[in-house]
């Protein structure tokens, strides 16, 4: 419900009445992934999506059902000959969506609230029941005190590493209610972008990492050019060396690196701790000639080969780019692989599943 969120507290400070589809499995070419939701007010109004545009129709109409009988559904959709283009995945593939009434919603408002603030929060549904895990409390229920135990249990665990799915919870220690299933949704904070250098570049980077959904802190050691005005979208401008505020923030698999800064006295130092931590992505601008000086310095400094592998140097994919907004979209592009294991090729040609 992230993309969401502002919308559906909007409805709240209004008293509107609405339901929420959520994509809670999806199996082949499916458009959207588990936890993508969309919702629809009893005023005919619509946020978000579940599918892309395929079925939004169909969930439109069960979500009306559902606002009138505040009583859950659950429908599959997938490609049929004789419905395909009227509720069914034109695109392939096949999505099974949960369509919940606000009634349904333990602790809304303070569970849209933690979305909206970054803070951790996990929601287990089973039908009208739900169950919310906060770090330090539960509240709600399935409807079994040992259903809520197992799924207090399995949502805790995937809270910890931001997981979305469907869970059988007999596969949990609980053997006798090994029929039943149950959608855990997880929130986390968002990820984390830190780009360092303050060049012209940095801005369409931040900008772009905004807009893919990352908290984005960029950092340079020189004050002119770390400014406010020139950085308008970043989350958080940061003053000081790179390698100093590196050191000392947090950082953790989810954690972007873009090393914007191509000098030495700045990237150097820099990569020596970024190779230290569990950061997703380390990408380094500069030419072929600049590279290769910064990798022998790093050899130099003791920095072993495997480290140095898990440079993305030069930055970003070979799109052909010219202005920073272009490199941004290589840079975003080549993000956006290393993530979910794409290729970086063009589709053309590929016969891979298009949506992962």
């Amino acid at each position: 419900m992230r993309d969401i969120v502002d919308g559906l507290i909007a409805w709240r400070a209004e008293g509107v009445a609405f339901a929420v589809a959520t994509v809670v499995r999806t199996w082949s070419s499916a458009p959207r992934q588990p936890g993508s939701s969309m919702a629809v007010s009893e005023r005919g109004e619509v946020l978000g999506s579940v599918s892309g545009g395929c079925v939004e129709g169909a969930v439109y109409a069960a979500a009306e059902e559902v606002i009138q009988t505040e009583k859950a559904q659950q429908h599959t959709y997938g490609v049929s000959d004789g419905d395909a283009f009227e509720v069914g995945l034109t695109c392939g593939g096949t999505i099974e969506v949960m369509v919940q009434p606000w009634v349904a919603l333990t602790d809304l408002d303070d569970v849209l609230a933690a979305i909206q603030d970054g803070r951790p929060v996990a929601t287990v549904s089973l039908g009208d029941h739900q169950l919310v895990i906060w770090p330090s409390r539960v509240a709600g229920s399935l409807g079994d005190a040992g259903l809520d135990r197992a799924a207090e249990q399995v949502a805790a665990g995937m809270l910890s590493s931001g997981a979305t799915g469907t869970v059988r919870l007999g596969e949990h220690g609980e053997q006798r209610m090994a029929d039943v299933e149950v959608f855990v949704q997880t929130y986390l904070p968002p990820p984390r972008m830190i780009v360092f250098g303050a060049i012209d570049f940095a801005g369409a980077v931040a900008r772009i990492g905004g807009f893919l959904g990352y908290h984005v802190t960029v950092c340079d050691a020189r004050p002119v050019f770390a400014t406010r005005k020139r950085f308008p979208s970043a989350d958080e401008l940061v003053v000081q060396w790179p390698h100093l505020y590196l050191e000392s923030t947090a950082v953790d698999e989810r954690t972007v690196l873009c090393v914007l800064t191509h000098d030495p006295k700045f990237d150097v130092p820099l990569l020596e701790v970024a190779l230290r931590t569990p950061a997703r992505y380390i990408g380094v601008m500069g030419s072929r000639r600049t590279h290769a000086d910064r990798m022998r310095r790093l050899r130099e400094a003791g920095v072993s080969e495997a480290a140095l592998s898990r440079l993305s140097a030069p930055i970003g994919l070979d799109l052909g780019a010219r202005t920073p907004e272009e490199t941004a979209v290589a840079i975003a592009g080549e993000i956006i692989a290393r993530t979910w294991g794409g290729s970086g090729l063009p589709l053309t040609g590929l016969d891979a599943p298009i949506h992962g």
